[in-house]
């Protein structure tokens, strides 16, 4: 309503304007002199003006006329296209005007108006690679997806817009949710143009989503030759697809061929973890304890982690404590300041019940940088060394307030998993869990955190038992099963191996 009444305004301004103008010109001396032929003119100053409006427009009525005359020459000369060619020029004129004027609204969000300028351009124009492509643009702005979707249908038909056609279609699928489809739609896309960096991201996601290890090998190794990945992540992400091939082959019981594709999983990417750990058992079923032990050191020297350590005691699950600890030595000596060798060493010891040595083995970790584990191991020795509840149950509490231990995270959306993935569970991104510590919330308990070790501390010892407490004592049944749970963390995960 307002910008009415300024147009409103802005025109009266100007015809009053004029009108203004007119008079002066009226009331003013002076003028032309014309003399030709014999002939002479003097026109008034508002005269010559319109004279020479007039005069400009005969210059350019003259030349489309000389234009149009030269074109039936040509024609009648024997150029059968020379008219065609006149008013052709026209046509285009107006229809890359109205095709310019679709980008523009396209550009600024404007669908509808893009999508009436390119009807506009369809009319004038014989190119439906271009009015097509923006009315589909258009067409998806606007919300209407059926006519986006006719409109790609139509770029499939022609073999200069196919790929365009079949990659609008396939992301319109995966809007609406069918993966399916749109996979299909993928791998036509990747194979009219596979150097389409985008469309090969996006197959390779959904090859790895539907579980189609061998054909995301086949894409990962395309996009290598291609140029659009470094050799190094080529070769990380080979070894995750390799690794996922194999757990599929370990779920159909080929044993000969899951071991095979294990152990290749490890070989394209030492430091993967969930690789290592499964050509180590493979080693193991193959009765080649050395080979998977040689596998293991070299995963714990990239990055130490629990599961490697529970495959470690998988070579030889009936040893006894102290013959544990022996062997362990083998890892326990390979960066021992890290936190998981320190706290697996706390562990085999606490196995053995040499909490002493348990303690010198975890050092000033629950001070330096604690975790929920680290923690519960100190209660645990605690407990062992006849440490009072009250004490016992301080170090619980405290488990509590201090951040958990590291997991496997998704560097994308941070989504938490309780093991390794090759898809996160939560945005479905390729290759994107890594083993580290999640944030700490910054939301505050109710009681407060803080308040939980002068609260536990106040029940009095009345057990006086040593060792790790049962049920039985005054601890309570969720302490016991937190205590209980932490001592039997034993590398090969088993109880019977205490």
């Amino acid at each position: 309503m307002l910008w009415s009444l300024i147009k409103i305004i802005i025109f009266v301004g100007v015809v009053g304007a004029l009108a203004w103008g007119a008079g002066l010109l009226l009331e003013a001396d002076g003028g032309l002199q014309i003399r030709a032929l014999g002939y002479e003119l003097s026109p008034g100053p508002l005269e010559s003006i319109l004279l020479l409006i007039v005069l400009v427009l005969a210059v350019w009525l003259l030349l489309k006329i000389m234009s149009l005359l030269l074109a039936v020459w040509k024609f009648l000369n024997g150029d059968e296209t020379a008219l065609s060619r006149y008013f052709d020029r026209n046509r285009e004129r107006k229809g890359f005007d109205a095709l310019s004027e679709g980008l523009m609204a396209l550009a600024s969000g404007e669908g509808r108006v893009a999508m009436a300028k390119a009807a506009k351009a369809d009319k004038y124009l014989n190119k439906p690679e271009l009015t097509n492509l923006l009315t589909a643009q258009a067409a998806e702005m606007a919300g209407d997806t059926q006519k986006a979707e006719e409109t790609y249908l139509k770029l499939v038909e022609n073999e200069q817009t196919r790929f365009v056609g079949v990659r609008g279609i396939m992301k319109q699928k995966l809007a609406a949710g069918d993966t399916e489809t749109a996979l299909q739609l993928a791998q036509k896309a990747f194979a009219l143009k596979p150097k389409h960096e985008e469309t090969g991201d996006v197959l390779l996601r959904l090859q790895a989503e539907k579980e189609d290890w061998s054909g995301a090998r086949k894409t990962l190794n395309t996009k290598l030759r291609n140029g659009q990945l470094p050799r190094d992540v080529h070769k990380r992400r080979d070894a995750v697809l390799a690794l996922s091939e194999a757990k599929d082959i370990l779920a159909d019981e080929s044993s000969i061929e899951k071991r095979e594709a294990a152990i290749e999983a490890n070989r394209l990417s030492p430091d993967l973890i969930p690789a290592a750990v499964m050509a180590a058992r493979s080693y193991i079923d193959q009765n080649k304890p050395r080979y998977a032990a040689r596998v293991l050191k070299k995963a714990w020297e990239a990055r130490p982690h629990p599961d490697l350590a529970a495959a470690f005691a998988a070579i030889a699950p009936n040893e006894s404590p102290a013959e544990r600890i022996k062997r362990f030595a083998a890892l326990t000596k390979i960066k021992t300041d890290h936190p998981e060798t320190r706290m697996l060493l706390a562990e085999l010891h606490i196995a053995n019940e040499d909490f002493p040595a348990a303690r010198r083995a975890l050092g000033d970790l629950v001070e330096t940088d604690p975790d929920a584990r680290s923690v519960t191991l100190m209660a645990v020795i605690e407990r062992g060394e006849g440490a009072s509840d009250t004490v016992v149950k301080g170090w619980l509490a405290r488990a509590i307030a201090v951040p958990r231990g590291p997991q496997w995270i998704c560097e994308n959306c941070q989504h938490i998993h309780n093991e390794w993935k090759p898809i996160c569970e939560n945005c479905s991104s390729f290759d994107t869990l890594e083993w580290k510590r999640p944030p700490q919330s910054d939301v505050a308990m109710p009681t407060g955190v803080q308040m939980l070790p002068l609260i536990v501390g106040a029940l009095e010892d009345n057990s006086g038992a040593t060792g790790v407490p049962q049920v039985g004592d005054d601890v309570s049944i969720e302490d016991a099963e937190i205590i209980e749970a932490e001592t039997n963390t034993e590398p090969d995960g088993e109880k019977g191996a205490k």
